[in-house]
């Protein structure tokens, strides 16, 4: 069971089921140049989990994300989204997933209400389907009073959360989200976090990136540490914690100095 805040508002995601895993990274490689991004990683996220990727800045989280939602061609290995091959079969794979990467760019120039309802139709959904879909991702998510604004005049929190009202629209069986508090308000995360609760609690799984490390904790199922293109630790939450606050936790796993270099120099001028 994963480790949860009693004062938290939101239930604690249901206990994934026992099918195979709903995300199933085998192997994946991928380098630029000579920097070797990801090194033969190997991932498996089980149906119904809220899985957090942790890892320090550069350690290959967004290049697996990528790989593992058919944006970026792996040099080696394979993904399975539900068993079935995101290379060799992409339109099947793609049609499970929902995709939120990190600095997504759009179409700006569309209002909130019309990007979502461009999403929708673009995954093969009616009209009215997608309307009535959009009006109430835009309603849950507290964009509805901005919805024909353009999206190019939107906050950086408001395009992640509309980039996730896109994500969403289609009613994917896995969702791969890349940082996706990032900028967004206290009350908004609450909002999101809330709403993919429910989405895993009805057998949805959801994957996301995240620097933070109590947010983590708290809301996540379970947890892998990646460093360096590898996989570190992956588990339960309680199991990668350790007993441990996974902050504390974290640093021992990706090896944090355990001393810091003093900047003397670095101190208010008098006046």
């Amino acid at each position: 069971m994963a480790v949860t805040d009693p004062t938290s508002p939101f239930p604690p995601p249901s206990a994934p089921d026992s099918r195979p895993p709903a995300l199933l990274c085998q192997d994946l490689s991928k380098a630029f140049g000579q920097k070797i991004a990801v090194n033969n990683l190997t991932l498996a996220v089980p149906t119904g989990s809220v899985y957090g990727v942790v890892g320090p800045n550069g350690a290959g989280k967004t290049t697996t994300l990528s790989m593992a939602t058919g944006l970026l061609v792996p040099d080696g290995g394979r993904v399975l989204v539900h068993g079935i091959d995101v290379w060799e079969q992409p339109a099947r794979a793609k049609a499970q997933l929902g995709v939120l990467p990190d600095g997504l760019r759009t179409f700006d120039r569309l209002s909130g209400l019309d990007l979502v309802t461009y999403a929708g139709l673009l995954r093969g959904l009616d009209r009215a389907t997608v309307v009535e879909r959009a009006s109430q991702l835009l309603h849950v998510l507290g964009l509805w009073d901005a919805g024909t604004t353009l999206v190019t005049d939107y906050s950086a929190g408001m395009r992640k959360k509309v980039h996730l009202a896109c994500a969403l629209v289609h009613s994917p069986a896995v969702l791969v989200l890349d940082e996706p508090f990032e900028a967004v308000d206290p009350l908004s995360a609450q909002t999101i976090q809330a709403l993919l609760t429910d989405f895993a609690g009805a057998g949805g799984t959801v994957v996301i990136s995240s620097h933070v490390m109590a947010t983590v904790q708290r809301w996540c199922s379970h947890v892998a540490v990646i460093s360096n293109g590898r996989v570190l630790a992956a588990g339960t939450t309680d199991e990668v914690a350790a007993g441990a606050d996974l902050d504390t936790r974290f640093a021992q796993l990706v090896g944090a100095p355990s001393t810091r270099e003093e900047l003397a120099w670095l101190r208010p001028s008098s006046v």
